[in-house]
């Protein structure tokens, strides 16, 4: 029998991405205690968004997503978690950090 349990996190969490700085790209890892809505957004100095990763549900586990900077110049971002509970709409999430490329 092959165990496929998923270890629910115990709370939502966005962890540093990895390597940092990095050159073209970065992992991004972060938890969701539940089923949410989720949208990652990496901004530029100037807050403008530069490029959305993520935009829809996600299941409540720990996700990691690899982040490609081509076509972006060198320099520092910011990357943004939002995430709200599917069941609860009072049970939400936000946490910005941030990351370099360099070229």
């Amino acid at each position: 029998a092959v165990d496929k349990t998923v270890e629910i996190p115990p709370s939502y969490k966005l962890e540093a991405n990895y390597p940092n700085p990095f050159n073209p790209s970065t992992v991004i890892s972060y938890s969701l205690p539940v089923r949410s809505r989720v949208t990652l957004t990496v901004y530029n100095l100037l807050g403008q968004e530069v490029r959305t990763i993520v935009d829809g549900e996600q299941e409540e586990k720990t996700h990691s997503i690899t982040f490609d900077g081509n076509g972006l110049s060198s320099g520092m971002y910011f990357y943004r978690l939002q995430a709200t509970s599917v069941t609860d709409k009072r049970s939400s999430f936000i946490e910005t950090k941030k990351l370099v490329l360099i070229r």
